[in-house]
């Protein structure tokens, strides 16, 4: 099974990779971008059954992939 996971910053969670990019994109012409967010997108294989896999994927995003003290996460699980 293939796993795609999204690792995001909790809101209120200060993201200072993202007011970076937001202030490199305004002198380049792209003024319409604000609220800039910087995230991971992690894509695994999983060797599990699809009634398993999920919940694999999960168990790995809570003790691993993601800090849940700062980040929020989601994730997909396909063939």
């Amino acid at each position: 099974m293939r796993a795609k996971v999204y690792v995001t910053l909790k809101s209120g969670v200060l993201d200072p990779a993202g007011k970076a990019i937001e202030h490199a994109l305004h002198p380049l012409g792209f003024e319409e971008a604000h609220d800039v967010r910087l995230g991971k997108y992690i894509e695994l294989n999983v060797d599990a059954d699809p009634a398993r896999a999920s919940g694999r994927v999960d168990d790995m995003c809570r003790k691993l992939l993601a800090n849940g003290v700062i980040e929020d996460y989601r994730f997909e699980v396909g063939e």
